[in-house]
């Protein structure tokens, strides 16, 4: 994790020139960009297309270089490899294997970061349920709707329990329902100590979540601060209260006038078209609907709101010790306790500990509706180059 008075990412002087063939200057899409995130916080990147978001989210993963000027993330340069496994990313567009259904998808990218058998099958049940995909985690996500392969997307992102999450564009074809549950999804991970780089084009996403935002236009910043900073409107005062009858509102103006005021508007407030429709979906969904698309999700995984740092060490302490052979993944001293969640997948660790080769061999029974032995004779098990499952066959 990072320190308390450390940036997670910082720019200094950021630029990204973009060239021809013949290495003429076709077009800057980044320029002169200073801007630091800190731990714990939800920061908004805002602008139109061709603004340079995207550009400079792609230069923070290290997936771009730039022209000029300097990047840091956790306090190392983006290329740094011991940093991305704390980073979790979700393009723009859903860069997934549509031949493979979307329990098979999120195991494949657990099996990138190394995950344990026992760790990747928890995780994965809790993140299609808190995404909504459940009940249809047996389908090919090429079978999916754009709305259903965010989801799935998000999924991916938070499969190694980042302490930078890096969104763009996340709520892109998603439902209200989706965007709802993704806005209380980043507050939850933000006020357990992650830290939330979000790019939209969608205002009301970045007003809801973000505790700053960074307003771009031509690659360049024009403005940067926190929503009650750039959105108060000074010049006015609100007032509201309980409904008032004609008279009451004629007094209140005589009142302002005598002041030298005057006023300007008078209306009914109303709710936000965002919350009648959740109203109705809710009662759709109280009533036991039937509906063949996602869900409206269950709650936040577990493993995303435990502390992180502790149960990642303890874990990964306990596997080297069932494994002597095997060099130690973490260094430092076992944490004095605990969480929840940490503390049940200890046990399993330990239970398993003295068969551990013959788990490995042994189908797992899944919550998502998997044969028993599909995990063993998955196509990720060929593509990953599972040697013992190979021969079995």
């Amino acid at each position: 994790m990072a320190e308390a008075n450390a940036n997670v990412i910082e720019t200094v002087g950021l630029t990204k020139v973009f060239r021809d063939f013949w290495l003429r200057e076709k077009v800057t899409a980044v320029a002169d960009l200073d801007m630091n995130i800190h731990p714990r916080e939800v920061f908004g990147l805002l602008g139109p297309n061709g603004s340079g978001k995207s550009t400079t989210l792609k230069m923070i993963l290290g997936l771009l270089f730039p022209t000029r000027g300097r990047i840091a993330v956790f306090g190392h340069r983006p290329d740094n490899v011991a940093i991305k496994s704390r980073i979790g990313f979700l393009p723009e567009e859903s860069y997934l294997y549509p031949f493979l259904d979307a329990y098979e998808t999120l195991d494949f990218y657990g099996r990138l970061f190394h995950q344990p058998r026992r760790q990747r099958h928890r995780r994965i049940e809790m993140l299609l349920d808190m995404v909504g995909l459940a009940g249809v985690a047996a389908r090919r996500v090429g079978e999916y709707s754009k709305g259903m392969q965010r989801r799935i997307g998000l999924a991916q992102a938070l499969i190694n329990d980042p302490d930078l999450l890096i969104l763009d564009e996340p709520t892109s074809g998603m439902d209200p329902i989706g965007t709802r549950q993704f806005k209380d999804l980043i507050r939850a991970l933000a006020s357990r100590g992650k830290t939330v780089l979000l790019s939209s084009h969608l205002l009301a996403d970045v007003e809801d979540v973000c505790d700053r935002v960074c307003i771009l236009y031509g690659g360049r910043q024009r403005a940067l601060g926190t929503i009650e900073e750039l959105l108060a409107r000074q010049g006015s005062t609100q007032i509201t209260t309980e409904r008032l009858d004609e008279r009451t509102i004629a007094e209140i103006e005589k009142v302002l006038a005598s002041a030298g005021r005057d006023v300007l508007e008078v209306r009914t407030p109303r709710d936000k078209l965002e919350s009648l429709f959740l109203r109705i979906v809710t009662e759709a969904q109280e009533q036991r609907l039937a509906t063949g698309g996602a869900t409206a999700g269950g709650k936040v995984a577990e493993f995303l709101l435990a502390g992180a740092d502790e149960s990642q060490c303890v874990i990964e302490q306990l596997v080297a010790a069932a494994a002597p052979g095997e060099p130690a993944q973490v260094e430092g001293t076992l944490p004095p306790k605990a969480d929840k969640a940490a503390e049940e997948v200890i046990r399993e660790l330990v239970t398993s500990a003295g068969s551990e080769q013959e788990e490995d061999q042994t189908p797992q029974p899944s919550q998502a509706g998997k044969p028993e032995t599909r995990a063993d004779k998955s196509f990720i098990e060929g593509l990953m180059g599972d040697d013992q499952n190979r021969s079995k066959e």
